[in-house]
């Protein structure tokens, strides 16, 4: 059941160990949750618990570690051989001092991979201090190290099956946002615009079915425009007032996220002005988004913008997007922000944010861009324009 031609995922593996050579890994313990799926297309919501993903410089597979309870998914999700997949026993669920990698060093020590150059995810969601904790006292005489995200990296260029996933999940994004303008009007719960644009999120299109997305609707409405990512509450919209709505259609656990801006009642000229703006930078941005640019180009080509306007924003304006899972779509690789040296290549992905905050208020709007051989390709088609509804 596995998503992709087991000749990618050799193609995948093969990349990683290549990486793990030129960084002096003779083993990598993957922990981060996109990258397992990436590595071995194990797909299930059982990172809650320990399970990781083990590459040696050399293998033909990598090895799945999973809670004995999710061993039937890995075999439905995974690629693998059945040897592959390692189970660990119910005894170390919530039995402290007990830890799942105890069962986990047992296995490295058992194969003599206990001396080894051993890379771990460091900074990865799920990866608690108690893990590191039983790999460093439990493998003394291992050189452990950070592999400095080094399959978060390997991931940045998509393949085309890939990219079909994410145009995929694009098309339900529309559907989401096109809910979204439906929904949002004044006197309504913002909860109950929320439960329609998820339904619509899942629902889909005919062809393409959505799945949960790695981070929650989004939606800071009136003052909250000007806060950064807030979500729905039980309180009304507002005549005269402006939300913001930032979602992701997914498919395949693919994301495309996109974010708008609804504004309720009569049109509000500043935002509107604002609004133009904000895209004309968020354009410009696009515009520089050509392979063999850096990342730098792009962020230099929309503050440029900004600076013109004297608008100051100080976060970044974008982050590699692909896999995702909570909490969160962004890869942890290229950030669009000044300085950033990471050279474009076509089949890389990321979401360009323009969020423009002024303590009362804000405006958004966000588009999930693919670099070509040409320049950059939307992966939504939705106008960017402020949204006025009266």
């Amino acid at each position: 059941m596995s998503l992709f031609t087991k000749e990618e995922y050799s193609n995948r593996l093969k990349k990683v160990q290549k990486m793990m050579q030129d960084k002096g890994i003779e083993l990598l313990i993957s922990h981060d949750t996109n990258n397992i799926n990436y590595l071995t297309g194990y797909d299930a919501w059982s990172f809650y618990y320990a399970q990781c993903t083990i590459v040696h410089v050399n293998a033909d597979e990598p090895l799945c570690f999973v809670r004995d309870q999710d061993a039937g998914g890995a075999y439905l999700k995974t690629y693998l051989k059945k040897e592959n997949i390692i189970v660990y026993d119910e005894h170390y669920i919530h039995t402290w001092p007990k830890h799942p990698y105890d069962y986990l060093v047992e296995i490295i020590k058992n194969k003599k991979w206990d001396k080894l150059s051993i890379g771990l995810e460091m900074d990865a969601h799920y990866f608690t201090a108690f893990c590191y904790q039983k790999i460093r006292d439990g493998l003394p005489d291992a050189n452990i190290k950070d592999s400095e995200r080094l399959v978060n990296w390997a991931r940045l260029v998509k393949s085309n099956t890939e990219i079909n996933f994410m145009k995929s999940a694009a098309k339900i994004s529309e559907v989401g946002m096109k809910k979204a303008y439906e929904v949002i009007s004044p006197g309504v719960r913002q909860c109950d615009a929320v439960g329609e644009i998820q339904k619509a999120l899942f629902y889909g299109t005919p062809e393409f079915g959505g799945e949960y997305a790695s981070i929650a609707t989004l939606l800071p409405t009136g003052k909250g425009t000007s806060a950064s990512h807030l979500t729905a509450t039980q309180d009304k919209f507002i005549d005269g007032e402006a939300t913001i709505i930032e979602l992701s259609g997914v498919y395949k656990r693919y994301h495309a996220p996109m974010a708008r801006t609804i504004l309720l009642g009569k049109p509000d000229q500043l935002k509107i002005d604002t609004m133009k703006k904000t895209i004309e930078a968020l354009q410009a941005g696009i515009d520089a988004t050509k392979p063999g640019n850096t990342v730098d180009h792009v962020a230099q080509a929309f503050w440029k913008i900004l600076d013109k306007y004297g608008i100051e924003k100080k976060s970044r304006t974008g982050y590699s997007i692909g896999i995702g899972y909570p909490p969160d779509w962004g890869e942890h690789t290229l950030n669009i922000y000044k300085g950033d040296m990471t050279i474009l290549e076509p089949n890389i992905c990321f979401h360009m944010i323009a969020v423009m905050q002024f303590g009362e208020w804000g405006v958004e709007a966000s588009e999930a861009i693919r670099v070509t051989d040409q320049g950059a390709e939307l992966f939504c088609n939705m106008s960017k324009e402020l949204h006025v509804k009266s």
